[in-house]
């Protein structure tokens, strides 16, 4: 018999949610989860399943019981032919990134950070950047799902085609992932480019940089018209670095967070913080490679607020150019660096914020220096607002205010994806109040 631990209390990465579970439960097994679900039926408790914790929502938050997936985080099989491999769903990518080396392969496409699960990485829609490439959920080309009633899917393109469509970005609300098969590709290195430009010359130019770029992305300097450029693209070369650890760390990160921290009571000293490090870390050509993942991967600085809309990719200039507006009509706002710019491919996963469209990623973020909160909701609400009149939809593991009625109008998909968890979770076991908000 499976027994789970009472006391717990989990976090999100960002620490900006909790919450303390009746029963947190660590299975080996299938076996142990199907008596987990079976508890939970007969006691008419709620089951959230988490991984590596790192959504900055309250997205994996429950006050029944929690399934943590850390110990189900085995490659299962390795199919160098088709360059294909399964694992189970709590598997970290930076073990799997690792593990895929040793056969000479590697995932197309990966986020910031490593420290997910799998299952959790597609089922909040993770992404980076690269019009030719989709959001990391694209990647799976079958996966195995355990629901409420206890069945076990097989889920792929040929086989339960239309809840495979749905269970790629799943919400931990259609089941439990058990296994996931991704889809990999020859091992490869990157050269990244990074260097200076202007937010006008950028947007002016932005189909220059997608055709110059397989991964291309941007950051902006808010208050500013700074931008730093980043260029990734396949490359020979052995691996290098013309980074510098003092200046990145000693500076991007201790430095940054103590003034940071001075300026949650001078707000005004923000505009002068962004031009600052923008001139003392961004103002020269900076040249990295190494394995894809390793560059792929990069520092998320310290705990932070995050929101990230994707827009139709034509609207990247209307919508940057409103938002640099609203801060200028409004310098009482003020916005910390960087607001990151990526873009992704669209595909037809039903709750994609790509869905049907190739889209622009607009990141933007309030540092918590020293965990401190920092006023930040006349700048939410700004950029929600100009993310919507562009046809945004929300990247589903950041914060927004957004409810049912607003996913019914951006997500053409939305009633095709209620009735498939209607009828795989009729009770709402795999619900909670994240996900009420969702869809009631």
């Amino acid at each position: 018999m499976v027994h789970g631990q009472g006391g717990v209390k989990f976090q999100n990465w960002a620490r900006t949610y909790g919450s303390s579970p009746e029963l947190y439960f660590q299975p080996t097994s299938v076996e142990e989860i199907k008596e987990i679900l079976d508890l939970a039926r007969q006691r008419s408790k709620r089951v959230k399943v988490v991984g590596g914790g790192h959504s900055p929502s309250d997205i994996a938050c429950t006050d029944d019981f929690m399934v943590q997936m850390g110990k189900m985080n085995k490659i299962l099989k390795v199919d160098e032919e088709k360059r294909q491999v399964m694992v189970e769903a709590g598997i970290l990518l930076s073990d799997l990134n690792v593990e895929l080396s040793k056969y000479r392969l590697a995932l197309p496409n990966l986020g910031a950070v490593s420290e997910v699960a799998a299952a959790g990485v597609i089922g909040t829609g993770t992404h980076n950047t690269g019009i030719k490439h989709g959001i990391l959920p694209t990647q799976v080309v079958a996966l195995t799902l355990l629901t409420a009633s206890g069945e076990i899917l097989e889920c792929s393109e040929s086989v339960n085609a239309e809840i495979f469509q749905a269970s790629r970005l799943h919400l931990g609300c259609l089941g439990v992932v058990l296994t996931l098969t991704f889809q990999c590709v020859p091992e490869f290195y990157l050269l990244e480019t990074t260097f200076p430009s202007t937010l006008q010359e950028v947007l002016d130019n932005l189909d220059t940089h997608l055709r110059r770029s397989e991964y291309f992305r941007f950051l902006w300097f808010p208050h500013s018209e700074n931008v730093s450029v980043i260029y990734q693209d396949h490359t020979n070369k052995p691996p290098s670095s013309s980074a510098n650890w003092f200046w990145d760390y000693a500076a991007g990160y201790y430095l940054l967070e103590f003034l940071l921290w001075i300026s949650t009571f001078l707000p005004g000293l923000v505009c002068w913080i962004n031009r600052f490090f923008f001139w003392l870390l961004f103002t020269g050509k900076v040249e990295h490679v190494n394995l894809s993942y390793k560059i792929f991967n990069y520092e998320c600085r310290f705990r932070q607020h995050v929101q990230d809309w994707a827009i139709p990719i034509e609207k990247t200039k209307e919508a940057l150019l409103a938002l640099k507006a609203v801060l200028e009509n409004n310098p009482k706002v003020v916005a910390h660096y960087p607001v990151e710019v990526r873009f992704a491919r669209g595909d037809d996963i039903l709750l994609s914020p790509c869905f049907q469209r190739d889209s622009c990623y607009m990141n933007i973020i309030m540092y918590r220096p020293y965990g401190k909160d920092v006023p930040r909701l006349d700048y939410w609400l700004a950029y929600e607002s100009v993310m919507k009149k562009a046809g945004g939809r929300p990247h589903w593991a950041k914060a927004h205010t957004c409810a049912r009625k607003d996913f019914e109008k951006m997500y053409p998909g939305f009633q095709k994806f209620c009735t498939i968890r209607e009828e795989l979770d009729p009770t709402g076991m795999f619900l909670n109040t994240y996900l009420e908000k969702v869809f009631y």
